[in-house]
């Protein structure tokens, strides 16, 4: 029950109350989208990440990625800089709207995606992004989606985050709670700073996209941070590369860290790019080449 959560979690040190869950948690939100190559991407707003899928799909619009081809330096060159560059606005930018001014309709506008675009060197990895001057007034996730023949689709996803949570689990519960508030910030100047009834930034983020006013795929990638660079990856594979679901979701993935985190941490800017070990190496080394950091890994990216 309610009542033996917040027991047990007064026991352990927190400040939970009663009323805090009987406050109303729940909201019905407009999802932002974008337009790429006549499909229409919806993901949902902040405090959530989906705006990064917007703003990568934005910046990508204008490279020729179907002539590149799927196993292309300049295809995956363009992608993680890509990356790099929406992350960089996510650390700034993305938090709890009831707590910020978030710039999102300029953020994902194509105009500003040009300017962020033409920071990008086509032969030079870059390790100095920044965020883009903009006025202000890990683990088990589980994803599904269903579709009917109606056209009404549910995407869905939940995760707790670190892969056991906050390692509290109230007696006789079954399950572990969340430690979500790892997104939040300690810097009194960040917008992700801690406040009591703030949403923390927050990773999860369920998609679906239209084509043609029409419902046309209901979809999510799980992994933290690899999700935005996942539904890119997903999304490119479909509509440049003419792959069917499972081929699109079946297709050899790369995942870049580094750069502003969310809760104001700070890593390499060049970061480090993980692939799985389906990729030529030709690819590779030519990605190397262009200053890349690769590191192949034995185990899959995302789901």
């Amino acid at each position: 029950s309610a009542r033996s959560m917040v027991e047990y979690l007064q026991s352990v040190g927190t400040a939970v109350t009663e009323q805090d869950l009987l406050a109303s948690h729940c909201e019905w939100v407009v999802p932002l989208t974008t337009s790429y190559r006549g499909h229409d991407v919806f993901e949902l707003p902040p405090n959530g990440q989906g705006l990064s899928v917007l703003q990568i799909l934005n910046i990508l619009e204008a490279y020729p990625l179907r002539d590149f081809g799927p196993d292309s330096a300049d295809y995956w060159h363009a992608f993680i800089e890509a990356k790099k560059l929406s992350f960089e606005d996510r650390a700034r930018y993305y938090a709890d709207p009831e707590f910020s001014d978030i710039p999102t309709a300029r953020l994902i506008d194509k105009s500003y995606a040009e300017g962020r675009r033409a920071l990008i060197n086509d032969k030079v990895a870059a390790s100095d992004f920044s965020y883009g001057d903009v006025a202000v007034p890990g683990s088990d996730t589980t994803y599904l989606c269903a579709a009917d023949n109606d056209g009404m689709m549910v995407s869905l996803i939940q995760s707790i985050f670190s892969p056991f949570g906050s390692g509290l689990v109230p007696p006789g519960s079954g399950f572990a709670l969340q430690c979500r508030g790892a997104g939040f910030s300690l810097d009194r100047g960040h917008p992700n700073c801690y406040a009591p009834r703030k949403r923390p930034f927050h990773t999860i983020i369920p998609a679906f996209v239209m084509k043609d006013g029409v419902p046309w795929l209901s979809f999510g990638v799980m992994g933290a941070d690899m999700q935005p660079q996942g539904q890119v990856q997903v999304l490119v594979n479909m509509i440049d590369f003419d792959m069917d679901p499972q081929a699109a979701g079946d297709a050899a993935r790369m995942r870049h860290f580094g750069g502003c985190q969310p809760n104001g941490q700070r890593l390499d800017g060049l970061g480090i790019v993980q692939y799985e070990g389906e990729f030529d190496s030709s690819l590779i080394e030519e990605l190397q080449r262009r200053g890349h950091k690769m590191q192949e890994i034995d185990d899959w990216i995302a789901g």
